[in-house]
């Protein structure tokens, strides 16, 4: 008989962390019944044998416990570990646990219940940080975003906007988005797989209670992926969902991470950007930006080139940056006459692959950057970067983030 809840769990040399983030599976609450998928990614610690100890206790309280794994020199990578896991159980739903967390009691039973409601969404959580001073406006973010944002501000950060460790879902949803990207360290496989879960019109929703504590390591699987890597696939993300649907945009911020912004467009959507928008009086004298290396130096000349203009706001359709701190990241608004508007959403036709996403405004946008989840700060220091108007792209060091009509 089949399991009403498989609880997947990839283990790579675990060994420290195993016997609390076991029992954590011992003392949940849920009524129904649950197994524990475990798969063992190539371990070189005492990792199995803390799993064979905890399969009689398990099994003794009704849990079943199915193991699979291999013995290669070098592990496969989450993306595969997860997606073996899974192969091998057979729940109804999926619960998915990082072997260095803990699950609170309740975690099961009300993620169960929120799935139950939510059959084609990503269910996540609020959870408590360990060490708790780790990432301290990271974790904030994860737990204080609203209802709307979850899916608006998928933009704003290096990953999902309910974070991996916390995920729930029904296997039916997940066998319709995924499997997992398989290729491994460096591979930023659920950030992936939150894109195809959006691409097919899937919701994300949070259960507001703490329930996992979430450990932050220094040598974690996420700390192996590079900034550029994510970057590259946000902004594809970016094009896809938005800049594709808007005849032209401006970009906030003339500086380097504007510059960044515009090199990084795909040539279609780059010739969509009809201006540069600053405040640097400086900035705005020399008029025109060129976006071309120069094989001379490192950085990007200046020098009159048809390339987009930095100019005031008085370029055409661009309107005033919103004032904000240096914590607050950029914003993009639709141009047209809908902006600025309080009442009924215009209509945009819906990506290909999917249902558009909803028409929200956002206020300032509290961003953080990869260094902070790895711990290595807590106090971002750039400014924000500029956005748009006709749709307006604002871009900070911390992220490219939204505030839109529609898109």
């Amino acid at each position: 008989m089949p399991a009403e809840v498989s609880i997947i769990l990839p283990v790579h040399d675990a060994e420290p962390w195993l016997d609390e983030c076991l029992r954590s599976v011992l003392q949940q609450d849920f009524q129904g019944s649950m197994e524990l998928s475990v798969f063992n990614d190539g371990s070189k610690d005492k990792s199995m044998t803390i799993v064979e100890k905890w399969k009689v206790k398990l099994e003794g309280s009704g849990i079943l416990v199915v193991i699979g794994g291999h013995n290669c020199p070098s592990p496969r990578g989450v993306g595969y570990a997860k997606n073996q896991a899974i192969a091998q159980s057979s729940g109804s739903y999926l619960c998915f646990l990082d072997s260095d967390d803990v699950m609170m009691p309740q975690r099961v039973r009300l993620q169960h219940e929120a799935a139950a409601r939510h059959p084609t969404s990503i269910i996540g959580c609020q959870v408590r940080r360990e060490p708790p001073n780790s990432t301290e406006r990271y974790t904030r973010w994860i737990n204080q975003l609203a209802p709307d944002q979850l899916l608006t501000q998928v933009f704003t950060s290096h990953g999902p906007t309910v974070v991996m460790p916390t995920w729930f879902c029904s296997r039916a949803w997940f066998s319709h988005v995924g499997p997992f990207d398989e290729g491994g360290r460096g591979v930023p496989e659920d950030l992936l797989f939150f894109y195809d879960h959006l691409r097919r019109g899937g919701g994300v929703v949070r259960v507001d209670q703490s329930l996992l504590l979430y450990r932050f390591r220094p040598g974690a699987a996420t700390q192996s992926i590079l900034e550029s890597t994510i970057w590259t696939h946000r902004v594809c993300f970016l094009e896809e969902r938005a800049l594709r649907h808007w005849a032209t945009f401006t970009i906030w911020n003339a500086g380097r991470q504007g510059r960044r912004l515009y090199r990084s467009l795909s040539e279609g959507v780059r010739r969509k950007v009809v201006a540069f928008c600053d405040v640097d009086k400086k900035k705005i004298k020399k008029g025109f930006y060129c976006y071309e290396e120069s094989q001379e130096c490192a950085v990007p000349k200046l020098r009159p080139q048809p390339s987009p203009p930095a100019g005031k706001a008085e370029a055409p359709g661009a309107r005033p940056a919103l004032p904000s701190c240096p914590a607050t990241l950029c914003h993009l608004r639709e141009a047209g006459p809908h902006r600025g508007c309080t009442g009924g959403q215009p209509e945009v036709p819906a990506p290909a692959g999917g249902p558009g996403l909803p028409s929200l405004q956002l206020t300032a946008l509290s961003g953080h950057t990869q260094a902070e989840q790895r711990g290595e700060s807590n106090c971002p220091t750039a400014s924000p970067v500029g956005l748009v108007v006709h749709g307006s792209v604002s871009v900070s060091q911390n992220a490219v983030s939204l505030e839109s009509w529609c898109f």
